[in-house]
């Protein structure tokens, strides 16, 4: 594993420890990222689900928000999942031209699973679930309410865009670490 990227997962608030098992379950190191510091030599970010509003108060408080715009303009590719799609947009660290609605689809009540066909998963027949619909867990999910052009839709459900890559930002609406399905934080991986 000496050639393995160093994937940091921010671990302010949310289920940041089921990512660091996925990440490292598909040969990757992990670093729990919770000041600057620990975004030193990282090839990659992992902005987990969570509640948006305390993961925005912890990213001041700890002063990470210059540090974390600074590192994803350099390049370093980042996957943002449920609150982690909210704290890329416009309203939050700016880095992906869209607008997040949350909490779009309804309260924890009606949070909900649905099969969804994701741009870029497909095609690697070494993967069982190649070519199959990703199964998608959403609870107090968001959606995109408003995008910019240079920002390209990957999944849609219902009508509304629930997946977007913009640069090297992946952004979901959904619970990726939470099914065994990992073929996200592969096409993540990919971009590293």
């Amino acid at each position: 594993m000496a050639d393995a990227p160093l994937i940091g997962v921010l671990a302010l608030q949310g289920d940041f420890e089921a990512h660091g098992r996925m990440l490292q379950g598909l040969g990757a190191k992990v670093r729990e990222v919770r000041v600057p510091a620990d975004l030193d030599g990282l090839e990659g970010l992992v902005i987990p689900g969570g509640e948006s509003t305390t993961m925005t108060l912890g990213i001041e408080r700890e002063g990470l928000r210059e540090p974390l715009r600074e590192l994803v303009k350099k390049g370093v590719p980042v996957l943002g999942s449920c609150a982690g799609l909210i704290m890329l947009d416009r309203d939050h660290l700016g880095l992906m031209d869209m607008r997040a609605e949350r909490n779009a689809f309804g309260r924890q009540l009606r949070s909900f699973e649905a099969d969804i066909e994701l741009r870029g998963i497909d095609g690697d027949p070494t993967h069982p679930a190649s070519n199959h619909p990703l199964r998608a867990v959403f609870i107090r999910a968001p959606w995109i309410a408003e995008h910019g052009p240079g920002v390209e839709i990957l999944a849609v459900l219902d009508g509304h865009p629930v997946a977007a890559r913009e640069g090297n930002m992946l952004a979901v609406a959904f619970h990726t670490e939470l099914t065994d399905d990992d073929r996200v934080h592969r096409l993540f991986l990919s971009a590293v």
